[in-house]
């Protein structure tokens, strides 16, 4: 997980977001993915910041923002065993399968991959998503 202070070019503000990597922050980026919460705008650029490096020998500060990391790393994961083992995943094809299973009225659960755009479709429909952070668990 990496942590960049991001800026609305059109209302101004700044602000904090986690993405899974560099390379996950760059290609949000380059499918107009990033959006600001405020005014809702796409024109959103990463600002200049120190890297914040945890380092095991400094005390205090450092390691109780180890301790929350951990925890909320935790938390995220025991979330996504619990959709793996009581969903249906089906990648690509959220947004068919979930317009498949409103329409029908059928009661089934079911997560996957799904762009801006398709949630943004589904919402307009009536049809209730949520989005969650997904962390690959490097350690397992």
């Amino acid at each position: 997980m990496i942590k960049y202070k991001l800026a609305c070019n059109d209302c101004k503000i700044s602000f904090d977001s986690w993405f899974a990597s560099s390379n996950e922050y760059e290609k949000l980026k380059k499918k107009n993915f990033l959006e600001c919460y405020k005014c809702n705008s796409r024109n959103i650029d990463k600002t200049l910041m120190a890297p914040q490096l945890i380092n095991s020998k400094k005390k205090s500060k450092d390691s109780a923002d180890l301790k929350k990391y951990n925890e909320i790393k935790k938390t995220i994961i025991n979330y996504q065993k619990f959709i793996k083992n009581n969903f249906k995943y089906v990648g690509e094809n959220f947004a068919y399968e979930a317009r498949s299973i409103h329409y029908n009225n059928k009661k089934k659960n079911i997560y996957g991959n799904a762009s801006k755009k398709d949630l943004e479709e589904l919402k307009e429909e009536g049809i209730v998503t949520q989005t969650i952070p997904w962390v690959e668990d490097k350690d397992n």
